[in-house]
């Protein structure tokens, strides 16, 4: 939970979903406020398309809990999915059609449509609107993409890894027509991605899946202050864990490094607190059920 006096756009309790013997999804209870953008990350397989896409999409059912999107249940009923936006990493384009046709044909099928956004945000970015979209680079048909998406005027905007393959020039691109949209005004948007550094600078929410479980979901700013990485030498740490949840512990001969939450103060003098970042928060509780090595994959955003 956040503790926002926003609304909120989504709030689950207890969402799970099982394939099988499987649980992509367990007990997941999250609130995202309107107006947020917010990360969801996690490892692969740690249930964030199960989440994203199935369930808050309304192409899945629950096998347990609920969850309320918009105020309503997800389903697949027109009125609830007029309210929702979608994009994911392979970009639902026609490569023989233009811009245009695009434009033509979100129009034709969305009552809210709003076809001089896309025309408007296309050639701001010098993106042909006659030209076929196959002939056209992955930046551009990705903010292409985006522009159709948003011309919905989706309450909810739902993005599944939109930018894992595009270069960081095009990444920075979509995601500040992402944050400018976020910011007019009247939607919510959350972005599901490894790429931590691209998150940092776009999103204000936070929610982080590991091992199929929720392990933090709220503002981001409220989410670091909450946590500090203590140094010192290589001791008993009893005292601090008492008074502090030990998130993950590094020992040396020498050294101990400790990510805690908690506000209490740190007594021991042989200690010295310094600020998390998100990048050191998101690996500190992603180290809890993998390898480092594959942490640092991920944080670098392969």
């Amino acid at each position: 939970m956040t503790g926002s006096a926003d609304p909120a756009v989504i709030q689950t309790r207890g969402l799970s979903k099982r394939y099988g013997k499987v649980a992509a999804l367990s007990d997941a209870t999250i609130t995202i406020p309107e107006g947020r953008i917010s990360a969801l990350i996690g490892p692969n397989g740690a249930g964030k398309t199960t989440l994203l896409l199935r369930l808050l999409a309304g192409q899945a059912r629950p096998t347990g809990g609920e969850a309320s999107v918009l105020g309503s249940p997800p389903g697949q009923e027109p009125a609830f999915l007029a309210g929702i936006g979608f994009l994911a990493q392979e970009i639902p384009l026609y490569r023989r059609l233009s811009a245009e046709d695009h434009i033509g044909i979100g129009a034709h099928l969305n009552s809210r449509w709003d076809s001089e956004s896309v025309r408007d945000r296309l050639e701001s970015l010098g993106i042909p609107l006659g030209q076929k979209v196959g002939t056209l680079s992955g930046g551009q048909r990705a903010q292409l993409a985006l522009a159709l998406t948003l011309a919905k005027r989706p309450r909810l905007l739902l993005l599944d890894e939109p930018v894992a393959a595009l270069d960081p020039l095009a990444r920075r691109q979509f995601l500040a027509h992402l944050a400018e949209a976020v910011a007019g005004g009247g939607m919510t948007a959350v972005l599901s991605s490894h790429l931590i550094a691209d998150l940092e600078r776009t999103c204000d929410h936070l929610i982080l899946l590991a091992a199929s479980h929720v392990q933090l979901c709220g503002d981001i700013d409220t989410l670091l202050a909450e946590h500090r990485v203590l140094i010192g030498p290589a001791k008993d740490t009893t005292a601090i864990e008492r008074d502090h949840t030990l998130v993950q512990a590094v020992r040396t001969a020498r050294q101990t490094t400790l990510l805690i939450r908690g506000n209490k103060p740190v007594t021991d003098p042989a200690f010295e607190a310094s600020d998390v970042g998100l990048e050191e928060l998101v690996l500190g509780y992603m180290g809890q059920h993998s390898a480092p090595a594959h942490l640092t994959a991920i944080g670098e955003g392969q």
